[in-house]
């Protein structure tokens, strides 16, 4: 106990890319650009959807609950990252740490399940569209993400709390750039097998039961799609389900390839890219791809970008 309250006093180093100074100051550089992109698109996303009555529908609903969410992901990490990565301190305190940890598995957790939520929204659309206001009701909606969010929360508290208890015998070293479950996981001087095997478990419950329904979706989407008749229909419901398709494949993808794998199959280095990839590329992405392939969002931005420069120029009036 005494070797955990020495750790706890003088909190954690988060090795990085130290070893690659000249790495350093280019991954800094990069994580400040797509950190910008990842605030001014998403932002964006939330502002127009909210002031576009058009966009008032559970679609825009879940869009703007994943926009914030990649906000509050980001900033959870970036911050402290550059912070690493432009000094020649690399010391993270231990409350610092630990509630990096609780909130980056919270939002993760929390990500995954609601993309599969919002593959339930476009297969009622498509599958049940005369249906699909009523099915898919404000009410509804509403207890869906606070249920994403809870069981995300619950989850992020089982598995954080498991690995905290784990004694590290005054071992405060981390091999990452942030304060991630499996770095934390590899300094406890003890036999790690349970909580690994938890963290395994849960990943199955948040990650791949979340992917499988995500599939079947979209099994019947497809299925619903080929009846289609009209070449038009067929188009906008590929548009329609198109991307939220490629955030899945981006973000499921990297995610699988990171934790569901043996432990030691991958390099230090690709590991942290990989996790450099999902937590910094990846919400920068997002607004790309929901906006890139549809109108009713291009059309919002449009007229908050119009409403933004008639405000301006009506304060400039006013000056003159």
């Amino acid at each position: 106990m005494g070797q955990n309250n020495h750790t706890s006093l003088h909190g954690f180093i988060l090795l990085g890319f130290s070893d690659h100074p000249k790495l350093e100051m280019v991954l800094s550089g990069v994580v400040t650009l797509f950190y910008f992109i990842t605030w001014v698109g998403n932002t964006a996303i939330i502002l127009a959807s909210l002031l576009d009555s058009h966009l008032h529908t559970p679609m825009y609903f879940f869009l703007r609950n994943l926009s914030f969410l990649d906000l509050c992901f980001t900033t959870s990490i970036i911050p402290q990252m550059l912070v690493n990565l432009w000094g020649p301190d690399k010391t993270i305190s231990y409350v610092g740490c630990v509630a990096q940890l609780y909130v980056y598995m919270w939002l993760g957790s929390t990500e995954c399940l609601l993309l599969a939520v919002m593959s339930y929204d476009r297969f009622t659309a498509i599958c049940k569209p005369l249906h699909y206001l009523v099915i898919m009701n404000p009410h509804l909606c509403l207890k869906m993400i606070i249920t994403v969010w809870s069981i995300s929360l619950a989850g992020s508290v089982l598995l954080c709390t498991l690995t905290l208890n784990l004694p590290r015998c005054g071992n405060n070293l981390l091999d990452h750039f942030l304060c991630e479950l499996p770095a934390m996981v590899k300094i406890a001087c003890i036999d790690t097998t349970t909580v690994e095997m938890s963290v395994f478990a849960l990943g199955i419950v948040i990650v791949l039961t979340p992917l499988g329904l995500i599939l079947i979706s979209y099994g019947y989407i497809a299925k619903a799609v080929l009846r289609i008749k009209s070449k038009e229909g067929q188009q906008k419901a590929i548009n329609t389900c198109g991307s939220h398709l490629t955030v899945v494949s981006i973000f499921y993808g990297t995610i699988i390839y990171m934790y569901l794998q043996p432990g030691n199959s991958a390099s230090k280095d690709q590991g942290k890219f990989l996790t450099l990839f999902y937590t910094i590329i990846t919400p920068s992405l997002n607004p790309l791809v929901y906006t890139l392939r549809n109108k009713d969002m291009k059309n919002a931005l449009r007229k908050l970008v119009t409403v933004d420069r008639e405000s301006t120029k009506s304060k400039r009036g006013q000056k003159s």
